[in-house]
């Protein structure tokens, strides 16, 4: 696992400043400590940052083929190198590494661009052919790896794992996408293909981006897409045998590593079946690791400790304390924009245990997306089947009306707080999901933002971001719809942005089984209902694992990794939220009604109503304000940008 990072001329062969180009690799250094390496040549430049897992003696980068015409920076790990090492030696390709990022160059030089749709794995690469004078650039096809590019004030493009890496440069502008701000308190992230920054963008999972000098950037090409194709009839217990089967494979592929290896174990089913795999998988104990609340509500301590023991790991466990808020500022650095998952932290804290003890660690992140693990997707089912039944003229009104009356009670008991539940079935299908996943409806945000920052955005909402990808799904049912539109916002944006951050800034690789592009299409092709039935998500998954995980663990209520934030904002952390959300930095920015925030945080203090979640969002904004307004690079953090310049290409 890496760092990469490079600076290519869009209008010729200047020199790139071998100082400027260190910098931007230096500011990678906790992607990859072991070692760097950097490449120029007239009009490029390539810097990388190792993390040695695979190959430690010879897989230093940049990498090249043999006539030096071809160069990669490459961040991730292709699981098949090995199949696709011997396939391409066939062809005639001879080896002078073992390493799976001279895989890559070869397999570009048999085949292309084609060439990343015979990688399995997890990727983010630049690939330099001189002969073709172009750069390439891809992503895997889920996300896992991320990567950034923007064009600079000097015609230059500029590409990195993190932001960071191209704030280092001088000429790259900082002023804010207010789209991006509209989404961020939309969804708690930006999503792709934005970044916080006008000029920046992320390159979107299955993509590909192929950059000449003298050219205008083009648009981002997809390669792979989520398929959704149902498989041929087959019998449940078939079908239970296969999803175990392929996990099974999934697992296996993922424990090749020349450092210690382990993974981390919440006491959720994903996390849970991940270990018992690499128990049976493993001929010495599994490393295991697990974060733990002292509030009872939110701690899944003994369910970890039921696995740890049945699979006789090596389990280490910490307890996340109630003051443990240091890390807001440096998490305001880890992430580059606003972000505002509060289970950033105790990731951060499992990453720091988990280093301590291996290099590699295994995760179950990506269950709940692929096998309708969430609360809410039983929630949009049985909405939808009520949009169904009504006609829509009928249902705005009537639950619109609904909706407008009825009270606001988070204080209540969850099957009287029906306001949400009104206010979405009045909408359409994508809305009512857009309402339901939103942090900040659509009502607040309008409250919260100025009338400067209201202008800027013309009327455009987040829900557009939703609205793009429910056009191109393939998927017909609409638990399989909404599902999609989590795996391509949700699951990139907020839980693997997370985890790469987090992992990345303990130079730990973390690498997720349920995430394999193989088996997530397999799953993706399953009849809804064996993934939600009565009410009970991952069905199948569950019914597959009855013999490796108890009862008690698999049927019990779904915790999710959090904190108790409502609790936190009202006790310890509730002084330095009042002095950071009223302080000068966002007084100053000109992007809110500060009325409004200082009526969010009464009403929140007091108990009447639970504003956790737009509070830790302004909280963050806040911390990435200040972030940014001291990092290197011009500083100007002005919204006001014409909408047709901000939206992405």
């Amino acid at each position: 696992m890496c760092g990469i990072s490079g600076i290519f001329d869009l209008q010729g062969q200047r020199d790139i400043d071998l100082g400027l180009l260190s910098r931007m690799n230096h500011s990678l250094r906790h992607r990859g400590p072991d070692e760097g390496g950097l490449h120029r040549e007239p009009g490029l430049g390539l810097a990388h940052r190792r993390l040695s897992v695979i190959d430690l003696a010879s897989g230093q980068q940049p990498l090249f083929n043999a006539d030096r015409s071809i160069a990669i920076v490459f961040n991730g790990e292709i699981y098949n190198y090995r199949g696709l090492m011997a396939e391409l030696r066939q062809f005639g390709h001879a080896f002078r590494t073992s390493s799976d990022t001279e895989v890559i160059v070869h397999a570009w030089e048999q085949w292309g661009e084609q060439c990343v749709r015979r990688l399995r794995g997890m990727f983010a690469f630049a690939l330099w052919d001189r002969r073709r004078h172009l750069l390439f650039l891809a992503r895997d096809r889920l996300g896992v790896k991320p990567l950034y590019y923007g064009e600079a004030d000097d015609g230059t493009l500029l590409f990195g794992s993190e932001l960071k890496a191209l704030l280092t440069h001088p000429a790259m502008p900082r002023a804010l996408d207010p789209l991006a701000v509209e989404e961020y308190f939309a969804y708690g992230y930006v999503p792709e293909p934005r970044s916080i920054f006008r000029q920046a963008r992320k390159l979107p999972p299955g993509h590909t981006l192929s950059i000449r000098a003298g050219q205008p950037l083009p648009t981002p090409q997809s390669y792979w897409d989520v398929p959704f194709l149902p498989h041929p009839p087959a019998s449940e217990a078939q079908l239970a045998d296969e999803l175990l089967a392929r996990l099974r494979e999934a697992v296996r592929i993922r424990m090749v590593a020349e450092v210690p290896l382990g993974a981390f174990l919440s006491g959720g089913v994903d996390s849970s079946a991940v270990v018992a795999l690499m128990a049976g998988a493993s001929p010495t104990p599994v490393n295991t690791c697990s974060i733990s609340f002292g509030d009872p509500a939110w701690n899944e301590a003994r369910y970890a400790d039921l696995v740890a023991r049945r699979y006789g790991t090596l389990h280490h466990a910490r307890q996340v304390e109630q003051d443990d808020f240091d890390l807001i500022d440096r998490l305001a650095g880890l992430y580059d924009e606003p972000f505002a998952d509060s289970s950033a932290m105790p990731t951060w804290r499992v990453c720091q245990l988990a280093r301590q003890r291996v290099t590699v660690a295994l995760s179950g992140d990506g269950g709940d997306e692929s096998m309708a693990g969430y609360r809410r997707y039983r929630l949009h089912t049985r909405e939808e089947k009520v949009r169904g039944m009504l006609p829509a003229g009928l249902r705005q009104s009537l639950f619109g009306t609904l909706g407008r009356l009825y009270p606001k009670a988070d204080w209540a008991p969850r099957f009287l707080r029906a306001k949400t539940t009104f206010e979405g079935l009045a909408r359409d299908t994508t809305d009512a999901y857009f309402h339901g996943v939103s942090l900040l409806g659509d009502a607040m945000r309008a409250r919260l933002f100025s009338p400067e920052l209201r202008r800027s955005l013309h009327g455009y909402r987040a829900v557009e971001v939703l609205r793009r990808h429910a056009l191109a799904s393939p998927a017909q049912d609409p638990l399989s719809q909404v599902q999609y539109l989590d795996l391509k916002t949700y699951l990139p944006g907020d839980i693997l942005t997370k985890v790469d951050r987090a992992s990345m800034a303990h130079a730990l690789e973390v690498r997720s089984p349920l995430l394999d592009h193989e088996l997530v299409a397999w799953m993706s092709g399953l009849p809804p209902q064996l993934k939600l039935r009565g009410g009970e998500g991952k069905y199948l998954l569950k019914k597959a694992l009855r013999p490796l995980l108890p009862d008690e663990l698999l049927y019990r209520q779904k915790m999710g990794f959090s904190v108790p934030l409502a609790d936190w904002l009202r006790g310890p952390l509730r002084q330095r939220l009042q002095q950071r959300l009223l302080g000068p930095t966002l007084a100053q920015c000109g992007l809110f009604d500060m009325d409004y925030v200082r009526l969010l945080l009464e009403q929140h203090a007091s108990g009447r109503r639970d504003y956790s979640a737009p509070l830790w969002s302004l909280l963050m904004f806040e911390a990435f304000l200040r972030q940014a307004a001291t990092g290197p690079g011009p500083s100007d953090l002005s919204p006001a940008v014409p909408v047709a310049a901000a939206v992405p290409g």
